[in-house]
């Protein structure tokens, strides 16, 4: 394994930063933060040349080997700040059969994927490789790269440990690991096994931590693992995007609601609709698929190949709605989503934030809307307050002013192909709701362990 990269002369307590820009005046580029020239070309292939305020902050201390903490809120490029400094690390280094050099740690399948779409253009400009690792699918491909030797694995905890546990993979060459969304780690439980991860590579090795916010054990995980690290906080902790819009849409009744959501629904860019559970999702799917309005949902209960076939018709636009669980909140990064609708309100703020951050990604606008009951109002408040949203309720019905200049045209109602008397209960019905159930579970490989989906994500450096 390669020495440690010398850090700067910083102190060795955690130094904040906030968008620090170089003196000179004149506008960052890559090169000017340090960014080696073959990772610059494939930036800029694929579009991305002006770095965000996180990047800026955070790419010279990463790329000069230091320990950092990212934090900054959800669609502020934190994917790409870490995806720079792993495959500029790893350049030229030997590779080994079951013995990655970098790691990268993720909740969701779905945000896995997602970290991998990012960091594959980069690391073939070098010569690396890379692999995703989670559960929920057959281990036997993920095994079978390993063995061929893999530079970078992306990885959710729980198919890991199962692998590292078999013996199909040892971190004992890891340069640089890191952890994302630290926060939701904790939030699902999985601080016990992010600890063993990090426990088995190698004491020496850069660590970067991502996250936004530090609470629920993450400071446990900073204080056991990073070494004189430096902090790069770009906002608030819970600060909304400025790009997106709040609303709040009350409504007199279950009626007046039904009745909304179908209006949000039917305009003509893509829209994100998030509700409380798994059969509720997947019965408004269907609804609005029947309305005319092409729709998929995305939940748990969902096999792995009709996860990745629902999101594909969201994202090449054959479905224009996605009904989506709290599954989605993190790790789906589909460009050009115009509106996100809380059809039924999170329970808590942080779910709120991260629900709406699936839309005004990587700087571009969007419409956040939350639609509340009566008795839901003094929640509802609470909980925007905690999120630092400030909106000012509007009653509405679905003829609204508001509620139609919100959606605009609608789009053109589309003729639901027809189904068979059996839904199948795998795969994905190619007009509507008809996702199936959970194929088998491999060894140790629990909903509440691992996650995944080959999502289609944005190459955007904002995701």
């Amino acid at each position: 394994m390669n020495a440690r990269k010398a850090p700067r002369n910083l102190s060795n307590s955690v130094i904040p930063t906030s968008g620090v820009i170089p003196a000179s005046g004149e506008s960052t580029s890559f090169a000017s933060l340090g960014v080696p020239a073959p990772i610059v070309a494939a930036l800029t292939g694929g579009g991305i040349t002006a770095p965000f305020p996180i990047q800026i902050d955070t790419l010279p201390d990463t790329l000069a080997g230091r320990d950092v903490l990212g934090r900054g809120k959800t669609g502020s490029g934190k994917t790409l700040a870490f995806a720079i400094p792993l495959a500029a690390r790893l350049a030229g280094g030997r590779r080994r059969p079951r013995r990655p050099r970098g790691l990268v740690l993720a909740p969701t399948r779905e945000l896995a994927t997602q970290i991998t779409a990012t960091v594959e253009p980069l690391a073939t400009a070098l010569g690396l490789r890379v692999t995703t690792i989670f559960g929920g699918v057959s281990q036997h491909r993920q095994v079978r790269a390993l063995e061929g030797g893999v530079d970078i694995v992306v990885a959710c905890p729980g198919r890991l440990e199962d692998l590292m546990q078999q013996g199909f993979v040892t971190l004992d060459d890891i340069e640089i690991a890191i952890l994302d969304e630290a926060d939701h780690m904790a939030d699902l439980g999985f601080l016990p096994g992010v600890t063993r991860i990090l426990a088995a590579t190698p004491k020496g090795g850069q660590r970067l931590l991502f996250s936004a916010t530090l609470d629920n054990g993450v400071d446990k995980l900073v204080k056991r693992f990073l070494q004189n690290e430096v902090l790069h906080s770009v906002d608030e902790a819970n600060s909304p995007v400025a790009a997106m819009t709040h609303h709040v849409f009350e409504v007199s009744g279950a009626d007046a609601k039904k009745a909304l959501v179908h209006t949000l629904a039917s305009g003509r860019g893509r829209r994100i609709l998030f509700m409380r559970t798994k059969h509720q999702a997947r019965k408004l799917a269907r609804k609005l698929t029947d309305a005319g309005i092409p729709s998929v949902d995305l939940h748990g209960n969902l096999s792995q190949n009709a996860r990745d076939r629902n999101l594909a018709a969201f994202a090449d636009g054959s479905a224009r709605v996605l009904v989506a669980t709290d599954v989605a909140a993190r790790g789906v990064h589909i460009d050009e989503v115009e509106l996100v609708v809380h059809v039924d309100p999170p329970a808590e703020h942080k779910a709120y934030l991260h629900r709406s951050g699936r839309t005004a990604r990587a700087g571009s606008a969007g419409d956040v809307v939350t639609i509340v009951l009566p008795d839901q109002r003094k929640d509802l408040s609470a909980l925007m307050r905690k999120a630092a949203v400030k909106a000012t309720p509007v009653q509405v019905t679905a003829e609204s002013e508001h509620v139609i200049r919100l959606v605009g045209e609608p789009a053109p109602h589309v003729a639901p192909a027809p189904r068979p008397d059996k839904p199948a209960t795998r795969g994905h019905h190619p007009q509507g709701s008809q996702g199936g159930s959970r194929g088998p579970r491999s060894r140790g490989n629990s909903r509440r362990r691992s996650g995944g989906s080959r999502a289609v994500s944005s190459r955007r450096h904002g995701s």
